[in-house]
């Protein structure tokens, strides 16, 4: 090994060393559960049209960063939708439960007041169709997902924006009949605050 080779390893290390420890250093800090209220809409696409309508949706999703590129992520939503197929249209309530990981990319434009970390994921779980009014039993379905999306962040703040694409199983909902396959679209945006 030449003098100059070794003169510049050290110069490599010497500044990559605090480098690395302050990245060390913030992820530390981070914690790593994340809690997150978003809202959005169910799109229902294909057939899925023809069954129910479009519908407001709520959620409560629940994190856990294993490090700072992979992350287990549960979701409990809930739609209000109609039943399209049924003369009278009645109000549907949509509940969805799943858990899925996210692959999150490292944040870019990081160190300015700006910057943006986006993600992708896959998921399974169930859905469940369930009528406000009918005294009828709740459908129950197997889901699956595959979600992009992004996290904008402004100093403390962060907005999360999510869409999924989910494949689920479906039975009629009033009355016999073969299930078969079924999508829609979930869109969903949310804020949350982290530590400084």
């Amino acid at each position: 090994m030449t003098a100059r080779s070794l003169f510049t390893a050290a110069l490599a290390c010497t500044i990559v060393s605090p480098l690395a420890a302050q990245t060390a250093e913030s992820h530390a800090k981070q914690s790593r559960w994340e809690l997150l209220v978003p809202t959005g809409t169910m799109l229902p696409t294909g057939a899925q049209r023809d069954a129910i309508k479009r519908g407001n949706m709520n959620a409560v999703q629940l994190s856990y960063v294993v490090r700072p590129t992979l992350a287990v992520t549960a979701t409990v939503g809930w739609a209000r939708s109609r039943d399209v197929a049924a003369a009278s249209q009645p109000k549907l309530d949509v509940f969805t439960y799943d858990v899925g990981a996210e692959a999150r990319a490292p944040r870019w434009i990081a160190g300015h007041g700006v910057t943006f970390a986006p993600f992708a994921g896959i998921g399974a779980g169930a859905r469940s169709y369930d009528y406000r009014s009918l005294d009828v039993d709740a459908r129950h379905d197997v889901a699956a997902y595959g979600a992009v999306g992004g996290e904008i962040g402004v100093r403390r703040i962060r907005l999360r924006l999510e869409t999924r694409d989910y494949v689920t199983g479906f039975k009629p909902l009033n009355g016999p009949g073969a299930a078969d396959a079924r999508n829609d679209l979930v869109v969903m945006a949310g804020l949350r605050l982290v530590r400084r």
